[in-house]
């Protein structure tokens, strides 16, 4: 029997009858990653200018990002804001989403949606209302404003994916630790966390690359000395048609990609 004839599912449908589907979705992933993936070859061209397919091969361009100061000053700080976004933001959302998962409150399901503004308001206005409260506390162009920023944007995300999590985690065995005389949080530490670990390092990679990758905000409330990696690419790309970015973009996806494939090698790994 070809695999094409192999029941796909329970329901006893085919490969063969799935076909359409397969290929349904192998165009809908080829319309999201082709045009990511262009910029990696452009940024092995030797043009002064983004061109593609790519007339002369070179390393021009990553020679000259990592070369300059500038660059190397606002990689540094967006490595600095993802990695203090992601510590900050994780317990905070993995308590949320903890305590409104246990909590009896009336009100549960307003302070969830007041938890997840951040994620319906038009991140525009969100910078709009970050710029004019920061300046009002002095925290515009400042790293700790940056980071209390992202974390705003991150701490909805980590409670999302920790609170899908909790819904399939059986609440009796903490009880049962309590009842063997753990306190609250031991139970919570030794019980619920090792069972949903997995959905905590995946918020964590998340916190840490919604932060790394946010421009609307960084617009807003970085520059100068803590200008981010993402608004110093924006500012380049209004200014001048810089194929340094292209580099830069290509380097930016190395790293997301790696971070995704690790926290989902650590789930196959925990699994």
């Amino acid at each position: 029997m070809s695999w094409l004839d192999r029941p796909a599912s329970d329901t006893q449908i085919t490969h063969r009858a799935r076909l359409w589907l397969y290929a349904l979705g192998v165009l809908a992933l080829a319309f999201l990653a082709v045009p990511t993936l262009i910029v990696i070859p452009m940024s092995f061209s030797h043009s002064q200018y983004l061109e593609f397919p790519p007339r002369q091969w070179s390393l021009r361009w990553y020679e000259a990002y990592f070369s300059s100061s500038g660059w190397m000053a606002a990689t540094a700080t967006s490595f600095k804001a993802g990695f203090l976004t992601a510590l900050l933001a994780t317990p905070l959302g993995v308590l949320a989403a903890y305590g409104l998962h246990v909590s009896r409150i009336r009100f549960s399901g307003l302070a969830i949606l007041a938890l997840l503004t951040p994620t319906i308001v038009p991140v525009i206005l969100a910078g709009i209302a970050l710029f004019y409260a920061f300046v009002q506390l002095k925290m515009v162009n400042s790293l700790l404003g940056i980071v209390l920023a992202h974390t705003m944007l991150a701490v909805p995300i980590v409670m999302m994916i920790v609170g899908s999590a909790l819904k399939s985690f059986d609440l009796d065995q903490e009880r049962v630790a309590r009842s063997l005389g753990a306190t609250r949080t031991q139970a919570f530490l030794q019980v619920t966390v090792p069972q949903i670990r997995f959905a905590i390092v995946t918020s964590t990679v998340l916190s840490f690359l919604t932060s790394f990758d946010e421009v609307v905000i960084a617009l807003f409330i970085s520059g100068g000395d803590n200008s981010t990696l993402t608004r110093m690419m924006f500012m380049a790309l209004r200014d001048q048609i810089d194929p340094t970015i292209a580099a830069i973009s290509t380097i930016m996806i190395v790293i997301t990609s790696l971070l995704l494939a690790i926290s989902q090698l650590f789930g196959a790994r925990d699994s």
